[in-house]
This record gives C-alpha cells, structure tokens and sequence, in this order.
C-alpha cells in the first residue's frame, strides 16, 4: 500500500492523461486555466514540452494550498525537427499524419511537479515509427476518430495505432501523454510517494 503525501492536482482536461493517472491509483483533482500555449521561436524542439508544462503550472500557481501537489505536462511531436502539434481541421490532421507515414518520429512528453515549496520537471521521449499508410487508411482515421485533440492528430490508443505503428522505442504511455513509469519514479524520488505497509 501506499499514499500520496500532498493532495494531487492534476491540471489537464485530457481524459487520456485523467485515465492514466487513475491506474497508477492516483486520487485527484482536476483544474485549469486557459494558458497562452506559445513559445520562444529559438526554444529547440526538445525543449518545447518541458517550457509548455511549466507555463501551465505557472497559470495555476496561485491557486495552490499548502498540502497540494499541481502535476501539469505537454505531449509534442517532432518529425524532422519540425513540431507537430494539434490539427486545426481534417485537412490538417490528414496532411500531419500522412507526414508520418512510413517514418520514424520522437514523441516527447514535458512534466513539470510544483508545490508552494518546490518544483521539479522532467520529460521523457519516445521514437514512433509508422508503416506506410494508404490515403484512403488516414481518411478513414481522420473521419472515425477525429484526432483534433491530439499533438501529431493520433492517438497510439486508437485504430491507427492498432494498423499502423511497426515499431517503438521508448514508453507507450508516453506517446498516450504521461511516461507514467518515470513519473512514479520521479514521485518515488522526490517524497510524494510513501509506502504505508
């Protein structure tokens, strides 16, 4: 058994990341404030999700009591040192994922730990590699799923993953959006987590 020693706030509306944390056995709290999701042109692309992270803990800074601790991350993807984040419309999406196909790209997951005391961030990447898709394959995609909430416009947890992911170095569950085992480490590490028997 264990417990977490700070009320665990959770700030992220995706209900990927809300399932995520309920299997690692997390009580939590959702909040969040819409933030301003730029960043500085001269960021390189592996630094952008940690600096969106921390962007949306600092919205939220205010908000937080003694015994609370805010968890906030962002999920990017990068294919050729270009950033890929949400599709605008199905246009976008089925030009996103058609870059995709057939290639190898990092996924990359910034998390950022805040209390009134302390903060701590960290991301983890993950290498995807697409089989060739059909055009007719990621119109279907595009037109079921409607990825328009999602950074690359898929979800691994959906039928393109299913059909069209060869291979994958690296956590699953980050290209879902939380590297959950390095952020049970990361908690182990830092004291949020204390065995109770």
């Amino acid at each position: 058994m264990f417990k977490l020693t700070h009320q665990l706030i959770l700030g992220s509306k995706s209900p990927r990341r809300q399932e995520l944390i309920k299997g690692l056995g997390f009580d939590y709290e959702i909040r969040t404030l819409d933030t301003d999701e730029c960043y500085p042109k001269t960021l390189k692309p592996l630094q952008i999700a940690s600096f969106l992270a921390e962007i949306k803990a600092k919205a939220l800074l205010s908000t937080l009591k003694e015994n609370e601790l805010l968890l906030t991350s962002d999920t990017v993807v990068i294919t050729k040192d270009q950033v890929l984040g949400k599709p605008e419309n199905k246009e976008a999406a089925k030009k996103m994922i058609a870059s995709l196909s057939g290639k190898t790209h990092q996924v990359i997951t910034g998390v950022h730990l805040t209390t009134l005391k302390a903060s701590h961030t960290f991301d983890v990447t993950t290498e995807v590699t697409f089989l060739p898709l059909e055009k007719w394959e990621i119109n279907y995609y595009v037109e079921k799923f409607s990825p328009f909430d999602k950074a690359g416009s898929y979800g691994i947890q959906e039928w393109i993953g299913y059909i069209g992911i060869e291979k994958m170095n690296g956590s699953y569950y980050n290209v879902m959006g939380l590297p959950t085992a390095e952020l049970w480490k990361v908690m182990k590490k830092l004291g949020y987590i204390q065995q109770t028997c």
